[in-house]
């Protein structure tokens, strides 16, 4: 088995990739990484607390490493704080990063190149499966996630806090992709054969927030952003509660 770590942001898409790695079993994840905002304590973008990512780590039995980063960093300092990170991961013989991106294509070729400076492969075990495919394999699993984070572009408020089902997907605009691929929403799982028990939390308030940057923290799926450009928008969150 090769040794990897999987670039895990709490959602869906993420945990339908990390079980199709581990039911293939010839990759060894070592470590979980994930952006965090170190200002707020909460994964980067998401919004999640990081006292939930720390007990999904714990249900999965996988070792956390935090991404810590300020709260609006630059290129610059994202792919400082990449590098510093992968070197800790070389030093125990670990060259490959799993990734649950699915068909954005100048993403992948991002986090390819930046990885290949370092030595690294990347590994998409979702890659280029439609998304109606994968969200009907992820409910059929027994998965189950519920939306903390939605583009104000995309979706209302009353998406955001929502459980994902087939009443969710129903009610999805026809412009909006059905995993949320584009970044018109993001999810926190809570329940599924990759944990050993669910992640107990209660739902707090939806809050409206901008942001004016050209930060790297607007990525698809955590680390390896691709080249940001200028964006003003509008985000629901969804405060969860450790239990």
């Amino acid at each position: 088995m090769q040794a990897a770590i999987f670039n895990w942001s709490g959602g869906k898409d993420s945990a339908l990739a990390l079980y199709k790695v581990q039911q293939h079993k010839e990759i060894d994840i070592r470590y979980l990484l994930t952006s965090v905002n170190k200002h707020f304590d909460r994964v980067s973008m998401h919004g999640v607390r990081v006292e939930l990512l720390q007990q999904q780590a714990q249900a999965m039995d996988i070792p956390l490493h935090q991404l810590l980063l300020p709260e609006m960093p630059t290129m610059e300092i994202y792919e400082k704080e990449v590098g510093q990170t992968l070197q800790i991961f070389n030093k125990q013989g670990i060259y490959l990063s799993v990734f649950g991106d699915i068909f954005l294509e100048d993403l992948r070729t991002y986090r390819e190149a930046q990885l290949a400076t370092a030595g690294w492969q990347a590994c998409f075990p979702l890659w280029k499966t439609p998304t109606k495919d994968l969200m009907d394999e992820f409910i059929d699993l027994g998965f189950k996630a519920i939306v903390i984070c939605t583009n104000n572009q995309f979706l209302d408020k009353s998406f955001a806090g929502r459980i994902i089902d087939r009443d969710f997907i129903k009610d999805l605009p026809a412009d909006v992709d059905i995993c949320g691929e584009n970044g018109e929403y993001h999810s926190f799982v809570f329940d599924g054969p990759i944990f050993q028990s669910p992640i107990p939390f209660s739902v707090g308030e939806t809050i409206y927030r901008t942001y004016q940057s050209s930060s790297t923290t607007d990525d698809k799926d955590q680390c390896f952003s691709s080249n940001p450009s200028p964006f003003s928008t509008g985000f629901w969150y969804t405060d969860l509660l450790p239990a």
